[in-house]
């Protein structure tokens, strides 16, 4: 990923070429206790395969997700990022493909101190799938018949 130039010196005429590449500043994280580390999107790949595990999800799928994560934190943050907006970034994608996956990373990710918290999250879980197979009812086409 470089643009290669031919150049020519303005005073004794000798040709050589430069090579240019993009600089890229690392995106740091910061994590809850103020440490600092470089964004790393093959922890984020290893924390999406464990949550993965055994679900028809294909490896490419889950590239993709961790692109897709990487291209939203570069776009929104210079520097710096907070740590939980990644988790928030992987459990968005994780929701959006496979339910048992996300509360597999959420569990991790959230740290949930009891059960109740737990079963919390699922019934958010499935009222959000309720309130989507009711659109999707709703949404039908109503066709009339011809008699």
């Amino acid at each position: 990923n470089s643009v290669r130039r031919r150049r020519e010196c303005l005073k004794c005429e000798r040709r050589f070429t430069t090579y240019e590449y993009i600089e890229r500043i690392p995106l740091l994280v910061v994590k809850k206790d103020g440490r600092r580390e470089a964004f790393d999107r093959n922890k984020i790949l290893s924390g999406i395969v464990k949550a993965c595990e055994k679900r028809s999800i294909s490896l490419k799928m889950m590239e993709d997700m961790v692109a897709s994560i990487e291209r939203s934190a570069m776009r929104k943050y210079e520097k710096e990022m907070p740590a939980s907006v990644v988790g928030e970034l992987v459990m968005e994608k994780l929701a959006a493909v496979d339910e048992v996956a996300y509360v597999r990373f959420a569990s991790v990710y959230r740290q949930f101190k009891d059960v109740n918290q737990f079963m919390s999250e699922l019934k958010d879980i499935l009222g959000k799938d309720v309130k989507k197979e009711g659109k999707a009812i709703a949404a039908k086409p109503k066709v009339k018949s011809r008699r």
